[in-house]
């Protein structure tokens, strides 16, 4: 069941375009762990959950789209992951950008993210941009995003919301207000706020997640049959641990069968083909 003061919000973005620090700036200290190296950002789906305000907070912080070391089955169990962590479904989805030149990549990201939640996703999703300080001088997000046709028409698609920080060096700014963590996280907080009133306390959803939390509420009965005195809070997170490793499992499963398959199709047209270049041979030797 939706716990009403829970607010599950997905970040999104290629790699090193600073999901984790904003996680972090987000919850205001080091909770989600860095990886500073050259091709990537964060290998694994994290999820923390810190209260703000009032209520529960759940950040799932993904890995990149688009770390050239890693495969589409290297992936798979970190989306699986993510959709056990959100299920039944985030109220929010920050995509995160860096303050620069809005390229394939960037957009590649939002179109990864219409083909494994969909278009509607959009509808609960902001734009987020870090490394704040590559912002001109008194000039606000909004204007830029105005200089190009691509950004405004994706900021449009996501209701116009938009929001900049700079993890690095905005943390204690006194004399701008606008550029200030602080301010700015507030502002963002009330966007999602906002997005969840203008959805009647709603999030997003589709049929993939409302089938993962199908499975949660099933392994949350049975652990709560065996686990008598087991807090709720714990029989949540035991039950999604084992539904996403069953998924990862079962995924796994598939693709070595798909592999399988594929291996004895390719095998037995190699066998074909070596038979046909014989009965090919005896005919000419005729």
């Amino acid at each position: 069941m939706d716990v009403p003061d829970t607010r599950r919000i997905v970040l999104l973005g290629k790699t090193g375009a600073g999901k984790s620090s904003l996680a972090n700036t987000i919850f205001g200290e080091e909770v989600f762990a860095l990886n500073h190296t050259l091709n990537s950002e964060t290998k694994q789906c994290q999820a923390k959950t810190k209260a703000i305000n009032g209520k529960k907070v759940t950040l799932i912080d993904n890995p990149g789209f688009f770390d050239p070391g890693r495969s589409e089955e290297d992936m798979k169990p970190e989306l699986l992951k993510c959709f056990t962590e959100c299920a039944p479904g985030p109220h929010a989805f920050l995509i995160v950008l860096k303050v620069e030149k809005f390229t394939e990549h960037e957009k590649a990201v939002v179109k990864q993210m219409c083909e494994h939640f969909s278009e509607d996703a959009l509808t609960h999703a902001t734009i987020v941009f870090t490394h704040g300080d590559q912002l001109p001088e008194e000039m606000k997000i909004e204007e830029y995003i105005r200089e190009s046709d691509c950004l405004s028409d994706l900021v449009k698609k996501c209701g116009g919301r938009c929001h900049i920080v700079d993890n690095k060096y905005w943390k204690n700014n006194q004399q701008d207000e606008y550029r200030s963590n602080n301010f700015q996280v507030t502002m963002l907080l009330n966007t999602i706020e906002k997005i969840v009133t203008e959805k009647d306390g709603g999030y997003f959803t589709n049929e993939k997640l409302q089938a993962v939390e199908s499975e949660i509420q099933k392994e949350e009965e049975r652990i709560r049959r065996s686990s008598v005195n087991m807090p709720q809070e714990d029989i949540r997170h035991t039950a999604k641990s084992n539904v996403c490793k069953k998924q990862v499992e079962k995924a796994s499963w598939t693709w070595k069968n798909g592999f399988v398959g594929l291996a004895v199709i390719t095998g037995l047209l190699a066998t074909v083909t070596a038979v046909l270049m014989k009965v090919l041979y005896y005919q000419k030797q005729k």
